[in-house]
């Protein structure tokens, strides 16, 4: 039963692939793409976002959650990225891989789930934020789990993790994915 549990979804292993073959090693990590499949399977009828698509694993995870009703488009910057991470998604025509700026994302808004790992995040956070539709989930990963309040990474403060945790417009939280990384997991509030 375990093993069934932790079964790796077979576009996670395609994307994991082509990932390898490009010599790509900023993927997701297993721990977040069952984050991302419990969060995509919560909205079945929603609209997914990703921005940061690399070469589809996080995207391939959020997939393996997603409902016949939903949809889900991801965004890349590097042409050869996307294009590659297209392929994978290509017999699924609830997939859309964009090439360019994240916020090519907005045309596309307001999301039920967006994982905000590529663009946006650190230069536009509160852009990010409005592109949530009320009760909409985002989820945002590579965090270094602080033990302090506000938050710290090494001695400064983690202003970026303080914003989405303090936002009024949401209801945030810290989850650790690891004993060494965590992601913040937010709603927008109705």
């Amino acid at each position: 039963m375990l093993m069934a549990e932790r079964a790796v979804p077979s576009r996670v292993v395609a994307a994991e692939r082509v990932a390898s073959e490009l010599g790509f090693t900023w993927s997701c990590i297993p721990e977040v793409g069952r984050l991302l499949k419990l969060t995509a399977a919560s909205k079945p009828h929603g609209v997914v976002a990703e921005s940061g698509t690399g070469t589809g694993v996080g995207t391939a995870w959020l997939h393996s959650g997603l409902g016949a009703g939903a949809r889900l488009v991801t965004v890349e910057r590097d042409e050869e990225l996307a294009r590659r991470a297209a392929g994978v998604f290509a017999d699924d025509d609830r997939v859309t891989v964009l090439t360019g700026d994240w916020r090519l994302l907005e045309r596309h808004a307001p999301f039920d789930v967006f994982f905000c790992d590529g663009g946006g995040k650190r230069e536009d956070p509160e852009r990010v934020v409005g592109l949530l539709a009320p009760g909409g989930l985002l989820v945002l990963d590579d965090f270094t789990p602080s033990p302090h309040w506000p938050p710290r990474h090494g001695d400064e403060v983690d202003e970026l993790r303080l914003f989405y945790l303090t936002h009024p417009a949401l209801d945030a939280t810290e989850v650790l994915t690891t004993p060494s990384t965590s992601a913040v997991v937010a709603v927008r509030r109705p």
